[in-house]
């Protein structure tokens, strides 16, 4: 016995030795690049260069990364994809979850161990859409028992490119002249943030291939002409050898492939991704679906020209299996059913909602709520506000989460913290063919795997579900939520609360003098409820919560219709002005006829309180506006 834990320590030791820290100095910044070229606009840069670099730490190792936020008029932050970071929750990134938003000229230091986590990740800043700027990259943590052998290791970064920045994007997605909340179309597909790349192989040779999803929107399928792959590792989770030719993959996923070249090199061939269509509400007539890059046998040989496929059949990744098979979870101790639907509040914006909330930061970061509540506060998700959408964990015990997709479109969903058992995804529900959204039903769904699928961002269905299973081993406050970053900008997150008494009972977990200058920075409080408040943390007087609903009537087109009459009284105003310094009669009539207004509908419009109006008056408004925008 003795000599079995002698062993242990000598063990420790030598890792405790080999293990380094890795320490990166960052400054963000804004540089003009053309990316695509297609056209030079501003993009965000590390230390004054685009791209951002990419990371390589061995399992085990530290990382340190001072970010600097180099900008004037805006906060940052920063994310590491798919690590579990257990024991420093407080090191995850999302701002108003677990820390304050890093404010101009400040710094703040993610210090974190990699010993829990293998395989490819990435990191990228998790405010305000600042990823779809580039503000992320490949973060690899080498592992020396990786069970398969190779070559070489590639890094492939697929992304989306928009000519604009998201700063003139958003304003117009979040905005009442967009009440379908349609996304933005992007201009091209990249890959390891360009078009048209070249990446040169050599002949009878392994490459263990790394593709990342570093894109904030659409899905992609990849494929190489010609060529099979193994998958053997998908968000960090290693797999049983799965051949295919072709991957379907979301934003935020990541595929590990082994591509074993050919020994021919008379000719080269084309890599290629093309876009997921049916995520976009339209289909701009100059964009080019498909997506050429370049596979080099031989520098001599002519470039490959677009590959064709007589059909988009990915492999299905839910029939992966761990190469570490574990058993299915049993039966959940707790079960979190949340519906997704999409809809315009009384503003006439579009927004997302789990459950009919559309999350709303509170004004105190959710960790620190549960660090400074009493003991016996902490389980009751109320003290963390009521728009939040806040579940709480106990310790160990087994997690399932059903998601209800009553949506017509696809959603990516990450979970921090965890990698969870893919238990159940549905087909989809065609609402073109008269299909309904179709709820999970646990009295009758198809059976569970053996060994079920494990990793951390998971694709629904339009109008389809999928059910996932973790156990709550790792106490912190999580994020779960659409990995589509206009998605959330429109509030489709929820905040798991797992086991908040070892939260409070872990000195790692508490917040450190950098942390707390950051809040001071920002001028956020480090404790209280989620209206701030320390004397009661019941009053949640001050919160932050959404806007009202429409009232029943309104519809999108509705509320369209409500804008361009809403504008119509504004170009009303103003010609009224005209007209009157004209000293012109009849002011009234020239106007309406100047704008082509029914006379009676127009005064139907002049509503003062939208809250106040009845269901008959609804409908007459809405018909009247609806006539107003068909003019």
């Amino acid at each position: 016995m003795i000599g079995s834990s002698w062993l242990l320590v000598m063990l420790a030791a030598v890792q405790s030795v080999a293990a380094e820290t890795h320490v990166f100095n960052w400054t963000t910044g804004w540089g003009n690049y053309n990316v695509d070229g297609g056209a030079e606009r501003p993009v965000i840069t590390c230390n004054g260069e685009f791209p951002w670099p990419d990371v390589r730490v061995k399992k085990g190792d530290q990382v340190e990364v001072y970010l600097k936020n180099g900008f004037d008029d805006r906060n940052t932050s920063m994310h590491f994809h798919g690590l579990f970071q257990n024991g420093t929750n407080s090191m995850d990134g999302p701002p108003m979850v677990v820390q304050c938003p890093i404010g101009p000229g400040d710094t703040f230091l993610y210090n974190f161990t990699v010993d829990d986590n293998v395989g490819t990740y990435w990191y990228h800043s998790h405010t305000a859409g600042q990823y779809q700027d580039g503000m992320r990259g490949a973060f690899v943590i080498e592992d020396d028992d990786f069970p398969y052998d190779y070559d070489e290791d590639v890094i492939l970064q697929l992304g989306e490119w928009y000519h604009d920045t998201t700063d003139v994007l958003n304003p117009k997605f979040m905005s009442v002249y967009n009440p379908t909340g349609a996304e933005p179309i992007p201009q091209n597909l990249i890959m390891n943030n360009t078009r048209n790349m070249t990446w040169e192989v050599q002949p009878d040779t392994t490459y263990l291939l790394r593709v990342i999803n570093t894109g904030g929107f659409v899905s992609q399928y990849f494929w190489i002409e010609d060529h099979e792959f193994d998958v053997v590792e998908v968000d960090g989770i290693y797999t049983e050898k799965n051949t295919t030719d072709m991957i379907y993959i979301t934003t935020a996923q990541r595929y590990t492939l082994l591509l074993h070249t050919k020994n021919d090199t008379s000719r080269n061939y084309a890599i290629m991704t093309k876009f997921d269509d049916t995520m976009l509400d339209l289909l701009p007539k100059d964009l080019q679906l498909n997506s050429t890059n370049y596979l080099i046998y031989n520098t001599s040989a002519d470039k490959p020209t677009e590959s064709y496929v007589d059909e988009l059949a990915p492999l299905d990744d839910f029939y992966l299996v761990p190469y570490q098979k574990e058993e299915a979870l049993g039966d959940p101790d707790y079960r979190v059913v949340v519906n997704v639907t999409m809809d315009n509040l009384v503003s006439g914006i579009n927004y997302a909602f789990f459950n009919n909330l559309t999350y709303t930061a509170p004004v105190v970061p959710t960790l620190f709520t549960v660090l400074s509540a009493d003991e016996d506060d902490v389980k009751n998700p109320e003290i963390y506000g009521s728009n939040i959408n806040a579940f709480v964990l106990d310790k160990d015990e087994i997690v399932e989460i059903v998601l209800n997709n009553e949506d017509t479109g696809t959603h990516p969903f990450h979970l921090h913290g965890h990698a969870f058992q893919v238990m159940v995804r549905d087909v989809t529900y065609d609402d073109a063919l008269g299909e309904t959204p179709h709820a999970y039903d646990e009295n009758d769904h198809p059976d569970f795997p053996e060994y079920p699928m494990i990793r951390d961002t998971l694709y629904v269905r339009p109008q389809s579900n999928f059910v996932i299973r973790f156990k709550a081993n790792n106490p912190g406050v999580w994020m779960f939520h659409c990995h589509i970053e206009w998605h959330l900008t429109q509030g489709l997150a929820i905040i798991l609360i797992e086991d908040p008494e070892s939260i409070k009972a872990t000195q790692s977990q508490q917040l450190s003098d950098n942390h707390k200058s950051v809040c001071a920075n920002v001028g956020m409080a480090t404790e209280g409820n989620a209206a701030g408040n320390t004397d009661d943390f019941f009053n949640l007087k001050g919160e932050p919560i959404q806007e009202k609903f429409i009232p029943d009537g309104f519809t999108a087109k509705g509320i369209v219709a409500m804008t361009f009459s809403c504008l119509a009284g504004v170009l009303g105003l103003i010609m009224i002005a005209i007209y009157g310094l004209m000293d012109i009669s009849n002011v009234e009539e020239k106007v309406i006829d100047e704008l082509h207004l029914d006379a009676d509908k127009v005064a139907a419009v002049d509503v003062d309180d939208v809250d106040d109006i009845d269901n008959d008056e609804t409908s007459s408004i809405s018909a009247a506006r609806e006539e107003v925008v068909n003019k």
